[in-house]
C-alpha cells in the first residue's frame, strides 16, 4: 500500500496545482492571442528575408509549446532546418517526437489558444515576398494555405467531409483561391488535376462520395486537392500509411512525377525509412521535439551517427537477411512536460559517454551537409577547430 501511495505522489497533480497551471497557461495564452488578433498588423511585422533564396522553407528555432492543465508540453522544441527549392525533406522519427507539430506550426494549423509557436522564425518565400509564418496575420495566411503551401494529410477518410461530393470538395479550394474563375472553369480545372492524380473515370468520381471511393482513390483525391493551386511547397504527412505495398507504390510515384512537372518542394513526414530512401534528397531525424541528425539522404543511409538514427536503422527488416527478432529501441520516449536537463535520448541510449549527463549536447558539423547532436563526437569537434 505504501508502494502504491509514492508511486501515485510521483505522477499525481492535485486539482489546487492543476488549477493554478491552468491560470498561469491562460495569462500566457491570452496575451498571445491578443497580440494574433489586432487589426492591421503593418507588414514590416511579418515580412522578413531569407538566409539563402535557395531555400523555399527555413525553420530557425521553432518552439511550439501546448499550454495544458498539467503543466507545458514542448512539442516542438528549438527545430532548425531548411527546404531547398525543388527538392523533398524527409522527416523521420518515431510518434511523438514533433514531426506533423512542425508541419503543422508551418500551416499555422496548431489548435489554439493551448497551441503556441512561441518562439522562433519560419520563413516562407513566396510571390517575391517573405513571409515569417509565426507572425503572420490569419488573413494573410488564408492566402497563402492551400494556395503557396498545401498539406495532405494522413488519413484520407477523415480529410474528406462524407457528406459532399469529390467534385465540389476539390471545386471549394480553386474557387477559393481564384475568385475570377467562372464555374465551367473551375469544374475543367478539377476534372484535370483528377485525370493527372490518375483517376480514370473522372467525371463518374467528381458525382461520388469519398465512401464511394477506396483508400488509393481517396488518397489521390487529397493529393488533387493538395495540388490544385500548383503550391510551392507540399507538405505530405504520411501520405501512405493506410495503403497497401503496390497503391503505396503508386502514390509516391505520382507525388515524384507531379513534384517535377510543377516544379514544387515535398516536406515528407514519414516513419519508413524505405519511403525516405526511395523518395528524400535530404533527411531530418527528430526525437522527443528537437532535430538530433539532419544530412542528405547518402550521409544519414551510409554513415548514421546519432544513436537514435542507428537505432531506427537497425530496426528495420534487411530483404535476404534470416533473424529471429527484429531489433527494437528499449526504453521509451520521455514526458514532454518535464523534459531533462541534458539529451533527451539518453535514459535509452546504449552507447553513453561521461559528457552524456552535462546539458543537451549543441550542434556538430561532420561534414558540410551532416549535423549531429551527440556528445560521443564533441572531441572530433575539437579537432575541426584546431
Amino acid at each position: 500500500m505504501g508502494l502504491f501511495s509514492k508511486k501515485k505522489n510521483a505522477n499525481y497533480i492535485s486539482g489546487k496545482e492543476a488549477r493554478r497551471i491552468s491560470k498561469e497557461n491562460r495569462k500566457i495564452t491570452d496575451e498571445i492571442e491578443k497580440q494574433r488578433k489586432r487589426k492591421h498588423i503593418p507588414e514590416e511585422e511579418y515580412i522578413t528575408k531569407m538566409k539563402d533564396d535557395n531555400n523555399v522553407v527555413e525553420f530557425d528555432n521553432v518552439q511550439t509549446y501546448f499550454f495544458t492543465d498539467v503543466g507545458v508540453s514542448k512539442a516542438v522544441d528549438g527545430v532548425s532546418f531548411n527546404v531547398p527549392k525543388g527538392k523533398t525533406v524527409g522527416i523521420v522519427g518515431e510518434s511523438g517526437c514533433g514531426k506533423s507539430v512542425t508541419s503543422l506550426s508551418l500551416m499555422q494549423l496548431v489548435q489554439r489558444p493551448q497551441g503556441q509557436t512561441v518562439g522562433g522564425e519560419i520563413r516562407f518565400q513566396a510571390d517575391g515576398k517573405c513571409y515569417n509564418i509565426a507572425k503572420t496575420p490569419s488573413s494573410v495566411m488564408q492566402s497563402l494555405r492551400g494556395n503557396q503551401i498545401s498539406m495532405i494529410f494522413q488519413e484520407p477518410m477523415t480529410s474528406l467531409n462524407p457528406v459532399f461530393r469529390i467534385g465540389d470538395q476539390v471545386d471549394e479550394v480553386i474557387q477559393l483561391h481564384n475568385p475570377s474563375m467562372t464555374k465551367e472553369q473551375v469544374k475543367a480545372r478539377t476534372i484535370e488535376m483528377l485525370q493527372l492524380v490518375g483517376i480514370a473515370n473522372c467525371e463518374g468520381v467528381y458525382k461520388m462520395y469519398p465512401h464511394e471511393l477506396s483508400g488509393g482513390m481517396r488518397q489521390r483525391i487529397c493529393i488533387a486537392i493538395g495540388l490544385a493551386c500548383d503550391p510551392k511547397l507540399i507538405i505530405a504527412d504520411e501520405p501512405t500509411t493506410a495503403l497497401d505495398v503496390t497503391i503505396q507504390a503508386q502514390i509516391l510515384d505520382l507525388l515524384r512525377g507531379l513534384k517535377d512537372r510543377i516544379n514544387s518542394s515535398i516536406m515528407l513526414i514519414t516513419h519508413d525509412l524505405g519511403v525516405i530512401a526511395e523518395m528524400a534528397d535530404y533527411v531530418v531525424v527528430m526525437y522527443a521535439g528537437r532535430v538530433v541528425e539532419q544530412g542528405t539522404v547518402q550521409d544519414i543511409f551510409t554513415n548514421p551517427s546519432h544513436p537514435y538514427t542507428i537505432g531506427l536503422m537497425n530496426s528495420k527488416p534487411v530483404v535476404g537477411k534470416e533473424i529471429d527478432r527484429l531489433y527494437s529501441i528499449p526504453g521509451k520516449v520521455p514526458n514532454p512536460i518535464n523534459m531533462p536537463n541534458y539529451c533527451y535520448f539518453k535514459d535509452r541510449c546504449e552507447m553513453c559517454v561521461k559528457q552524456c549527463s552535462g546539458p543537451y549536447p549543441k550542434e556538430i558539423q561532420l561534414s558540410p551537409t551532416h549535423v549531429v547532436s551527440c556528445y560521443r563526437y564533441a572531441d572530433q569537434k575539437k579537432k575541426e577547430v584546431k
